[in-house]
């Protein structure tokens, strides 16, 4: 029977998000590792290049478009008009990616979860996946369905002059770094059949963990080639927090 890795778990969520890098790279992990990369530096690699080419036009011409009254704000605005746009894009391109990847990021999920309790390795081929599809995208549905409304929200606010170009990019910061993790901790909680409101309740009570964790997923998000190995590593260091901090409460359910 295989042993359980014996770690001390890190103390911050962000910990858990740098402990993702060590286990991703780690014999038994990387086969299980290769396709949401290869999803991942697919999507980054075309679509985040695009942005970033754009991005200056962009910004100018929404600045452009303030009352003259506001123009001394110009040079507050535009690095965080382009946080703002970087978070909005990174969110939306990381979900297309995850809901592309998520049968292999439940896999990976299943086997470090297993490597990491010292249980025996399920054993899930194409037929289990292709089973459990269903299940996995209505899963992925809910998560979209809570992200709508707020985001919808954050980008009314940010439209407010003055207002909304100086609170709403921290506010969009916050709220994806909270998407994030509940987007890569719903990894290893859907393995369990865990219902999505009792994951996100969960995450709540250790609301400071959840939120380092997905503001470090976040930068790492945002960030020109580092974004393309986010997506394992996430999954990877979800999966740790899940055995350190909810496994034993939650795995039965």
């Amino acid at each position: 029977m295989p042993q359980p890795q014996i770690t001390q778990s890190p103390a911050s969520g962000a910990g858990y998000f740098f402990r993702g890098m060590s286990l991703a790279i780690q014999p038994g992990t990387r086969r299980f590792v290769i396709f949401p990369l290869f999803i991942n530096i697919l999507l980054f690699g075309s679509a985040f290049g695009f942005v970033l080419s754009q991005l200056g036009d962009w910004i100018n011409g929404w600045i452009a478009a303030l009352p003259s009254w506001l123009d001394w704000l110009s040079y507050l605005l535009w690095p965080l008009l382009a946080i703002a746009t970087l978070v909005i894009f990174s969110y939306i391109f990381s979900t297309i990616a995850n809901w592309i990847a998520a049968p292999f990021n439940g896999l990976l999920a299943e086997h470090l979860e297993a490597k990491l309790t010292g249980e025996p390795a399920p054993d899930t081929g194409l037929k289990d996946i292709l089973k459990d599809l269903p299940r996995i995208m209505n899963r992925e549905w809910m998560k979209l369905k809570y992200y709508l409304p707020k985001a919808l929200g954050l980008l009314i606010l940010l439209w407010i002059p003055a207002i909304g170009q100086t609170v709403g990019p921290v506010l969009w910061f916050l709220f994806s770094a909270w998407m994030m993790t509940i987007q890569y901790a719903d990894y290893p909680f859907d393995n369990h059949k865990v219902p999505f409101p009792t994951m996100r309740d969960a995450l709540k009570v250790k609301r400071g963990k959840s939120l380092s964790f997905g503001s470090l997923v976040m930068v790492f998000t945002m960030t020109p080639i580092l974004n393309l190995f986010v997506m394992p590593i996430a999954v990877c260091g979800a999966t740790a927090m899940w055995v350190d901090h909810y496994r034993d409460q939650h795995k039965l359910n």
